[in-house]
């Protein structure tokens, strides 16, 4: 009779092809000996600039809306297409804020914070609208790879093979990855347990829908809105994935479940905008806002945490790097 692996088991064949040798790090003036910054700092770092944030809010809808209304305005599909590929990075950076709204991060007030970065930012990425999404990613950060981990096989088996990998992003870019995503909202309206976040979720996206409606071009939804997320967006969201925990293990130190990757200009507007990037500060202390995110891997360079020997040099490195296992 077969036996069912246990989840430590999982972690030690499954988990830490990509993790890279480090010394021990000492406590400093500034950071503790897990790398989070000592009280007063902390306190300093955790400040939520609601100003600032409410602008990036509305910069981040009127990108998409500015680019489907030249998208509809001009009606030519070598506008189109590349505006159809601009909206998967669009929709990436809504998620991102939406993640910040997750963290209760993006504005101090939390009714506000959470009918922005939970409802309105959630719809937008294809959420739910609701706390479902904050929920599981609260396990996310309490215990990478642990037991609750909602994204374990995401991160797990790398380094793969070269073919292993083009077989991912063909799934990603023929809309495969996007339909199991979504699956569970189309079975979810019949289901007991789900029928309450599909209905959220389908509200939401009839609101979206409605615009378009308003703007004259109801199919446009399909082609300007849901195309880019079941195929554009599903390469992003893998890309910057994998880069962050891709091939790491479960640990109390955050430096074998996270990678730190220096990031190129291009990098920081497409695929890991609003500091997103920084995210092995991020996991060290998840309660840092992302404007703040950049001073906190300051310090933990300088301290000693992150150090040349746990760093890559780009995302390019570190991706060729998850797809060097020898075929078969």
């Amino acid at each position: 009779m077969a036996t069912t692996r246990s989840h430590d088991e999982l972690v030690n064949s499954m988990t830490g092809g990509m993790i890279r040798q480090h010394s021990p790090f000492v406590a400093t003036t500034n950071l503790r000996p897990d790398g989070r910054p000592t009280s007063a700092l902390r306190a300093e770092l955790r400040t939520i600039n609601n100003l600032a944030n409410a602008w990036t809010c509305l910069l981040s809808i009127a990108t998409p809306v500015t680019l489907i209304g030249v998208a509809l305005w001009v009606g030519h599909w070598l506008i189109t297409l590349p505006i159809v590929l601009l909206m998967g990075f669009v929709q990436n950076r809504m998620f991102i804020l939406h993640h910040e709204g997750a963290h209760r991060l993006l504005f101090s007030n939390r009714k506000l914070n959470d009918l922005i970065g939970i409802t309105i930012f959630g719809w937008l990425s294809f959420g739910t609208g609701t706390h479902a999404y904050r929920r599981a990613h609260a396990n996310h950060h309490r215990d990478e790879f642990g037991a609750k981990e909602p994204d374990f096989l995401l991160y797990a088996l790398y380094p793969i093979t070269g073919a292993s990998m083009r077989r991912k992003f063909r799934r990603d870019i023929s809309g495969v990855s996007g339909y199991r995503i979504l699956r569970p909202r189309l079975i979810g309206i019949v289901t007991k347990r789900f029928w309450r976040n599909s209905l959220r979720f389908y509200l939401g996206q009839f609101v979206i829908f409605v615009l378009f409606v308003i703007a004259g071009n109801p199919f446009a939804y399909l082609y300007l809105w849901l195309l880019p997320f079941m195929t554009v967006y599903q390469v992003v969201n893998r890309l910057r994935a994998i880069a962050e925990h891709g091939g790491m293990t479960r640990s109390a130190d955050r430096r074998q479940t996270t990678h730190h990757i220096q990031q190129g200009m291009l990098a920081r507007i497409f695929l890991v905008p609003l500091s997103v990037g920084h995210h092995l500060a991020h996991h060290v202390d998840s309660g840092v806002p992302f404007r703040n995110l950049p001073r906190l891997t300051r310090l933990l360079e300088q301290g000693g945490y992150i150090t040349d020997k746990n760093t890559w040099p780009n995302y390019r490195s570190l991706w060729r790097a998850l797809a060097t296992k020898a075929e078969a």
